[in-house]
């Protein structure tokens, strides 16, 4: 494809996407690259409306480690010798080409000999791109670019088979559809192993109708690279870059690839890999802050969490965050990453909040099916399976949960908790599952009922205090414990589930006693407080009471 044929629109087909080398690098001659180590080329820009390019001065390319900007003709030069990669980061007020399923295309790849054939590599890889191009250019397409936008957040979709893509397609991707965003993004596990769907899932996706930027998981690895070298092959193949840049706003977005391949497993079945940035990675992030403005915000995305509830192995956390945390210490930052399939917020340095979000797949597409035929996949901390909308005005931000299934508005669970049989509580439920959650409580076993709230997205700023009728609020405690809903969910139903699937600790539940004066009849409970911006949240419950040492 020659850099004469991208459309005005920035969007290219997906044919001119395969063909394109790495679809946005455009090459112009190709005598003595090679040779210089060094690639070089022009950043052009386009009206919205036109055709016709003239150069860009001040935008920045990057190889992955060095940070240039493009002088008065638009030009950059950034060392590149032997398997490299070159990639704009749009600047704000600009938009990238897209594929026809609204993939972003801003980096070229090169790999002169191609994907090695002796890898024996399950999914296709790089085909040889040659010699390094005399020029590699970029075409950006001038729009109107707000400072408030809002963006959706996906991560962990990982589809095991066609039937499991299906439920992707029918819960998050049909919510996110009725949602205005500026952009979506993925932070990994696109897939769950089986790279053959990314087509598919890039054109499910591609539906919504948005820019939508992914990041890879742990479950998008070519798993037969011998290290990790080579362990991306296919993603490169199908999305560029696996880390990389881009401004919006007032906002600098920062994808970083921090699953570090440690070669195939063995015996089969075991997770070879950890949480790794990698120093050459650090610096790229380094060169790149030292070119953004000191008040801009910076939204930073992982697969692997930074660190979590779940424990501190490398399979689950970043081992060098702390040189992160350096890097980034002094700036407002917004992390966020999935990997855990749990909700959690900490806030690791000052500046610093780490959001590891809701999984779409939730507990990995397990549960019992619902009346269409998807199953509940609760996860397994007792959050809904969903996603997440950023919300960003000017420098400032908010996130909020939106489940993929069930009310779209839904914010937590309230349930009872039964502690009268020593050490084995227990969710209070009808004998029927078909009566509900919350059947009448004998007047004689409130004094061994916990009220048990889940708020699906809440952390260690969020408070919450309960209410029984028109009685004085009383405060709720955040108890790090199972979610008694999901365990009894699980429990109930096995074979829904897969096999590693089992409850685990959630951050995010408050617990009360109820107290043991209630009179008999039905009692309004009220649960309310503010979540981890102090957005006001509330919901209700009716409790019903006997006295005749009866459950209904």
């Amino acid at each position: 494809m020659s850099r004469d044929s991208i459309p005005a629109s920035g969007r290219l087909t997906r044919r001119e996407t395969v063909a394109g080398a790495a679809a946005l690098g455009l090459v112009a001659g190709r005598a003595g690259a090679q040779e210089s180590g060094e690639a070089t080329g022009i950043v052009y820009a386009v009206q919205a409306a036109g055709t016709e390019r003239a150069p860009l001065p001040g935008v920045l390319v990057s190889n992955g480690r060095e940070v240039a900007r493009t002088d008065g003709q638009g030009r950059y030069r950034l060392p590149l010798a032997g398997d490299g990669v070159v990639f704009v980061i749009k600047p704000p007020g600009y938009a990238l080409p897209r594929d026809s399923d609204n993939v972003p295309r801003h980096s070229y790849i090169h790999q002169p000999g191609g994907t090695p054939a002796s890898l024996g590599l399950r999914y296709k890889g790089l085909a040889p791109t040659g010699p390094l191009p005399a020029s590699i250019d970029f075409t950006l397409t001038r729009v109107h670019e707000p400072a408030d936008f809002d963006v959706i957040l996906f991560t962990d979709p990982q589809p095991e088979s066609r039937f499991e893509l299906d439920h992707v397609r029918d819960t998050a991707v049909a919510r996110a559809m009725a949602i205005p965003a500026a952009f979506g993004l993925t932070t990994g596990d696109v897939l769950f192993d089986d790279l053959s769907l990314y087509g598919r899932s890039n054109r499910i996706v591609g539906r919504i109708g948005l820019p939508w930027y992914s990041l890879p998981g742990n479950h998008d690895l070519n798993m037969q690279a011998p290290d990790a070298r080579h362990s991306r092959e296919t993603w490169k193949r199908v999305f560029g870059a696996p880390s990389y840049a881009f401004r919006h706003g007032r906002v600098l977005f920062v994808m970083l690839d921090n699953v570090e391949w440690l070669g195939p497993p063995v015996p089969v079945g075991a997770n070879t890999y950890r949480g790794h940035i990698g120093e050459r990675t650090l610096a790229f992030l380094k060169n790149l802050l030292a070119e953004i403005p000191p008040d801009d915000l910076i939204v930073l995305a992982t697969h692997i969490p930074l660190v979590t509830d779940t424990g501190d192995d490398p399979r689950s956390a970043t081992i060098d965050r702390a040189a992160l945390l350096d890097v980034l210490a002094g700036r407002t930052v917004l992390s966020l990453a999935g990997h855990t399939h749990t909700t959690e917020h900490h806030y690791p340095a000052e500046g610093h909040h780490h959001h590891v979000m809701t999984a779409v797949s939730g507990s990995w597409w397990s549960g019992p099916d619902t009346r269409t035929g998807i199953p509940s996949a609760d996860s397994r901390d007792g959050t809904p399976n969903g996603f997440h909308v950023l919300s960003i005005r000017g420098t400032a931000y908010t996130t909020r949960f939106v489940p993929a299934q069930g009310e779209p508005d839904a914010m937590m669970r309230i349930a009872f908790e039964s502690e009268l049989r020593p050490a084995a509580p227990e969710i209070v439920r009808a004998s029927h599952p078909m009566q509900g959650l919350r059947p009448p409580i004998p007047q004689d076993a409130l004094a061994s009922t916990n009220l048990v709230v889940n708020v699906f997205d809440g952390g260690p700023r969020t408070s919450l205090t309960f209410r029984i009728g028109d009685r004085a609020p009383e405060p709720m405690v955040r108890t790090r414990r199972l979610d008694p809903f999901v365990t009894e969910l699980y429990a109930r139903y096995p074979g829904t589930k897969k096999s590693w699937v089992q409850a685990t600790l959630s951050t995010h539940i408050w617990t009360a006693r109820l107290p043991d004066d209630l009179a008999t009849g039905a009692h309004r409970v009220t649960v309310e407080g503010t979540d981890e911006y102090g957005r006001p949240i509330r919901s209700c419950a009716v409790l019903e009471v006997t006295g005749d040492g009866t459950r209904g």
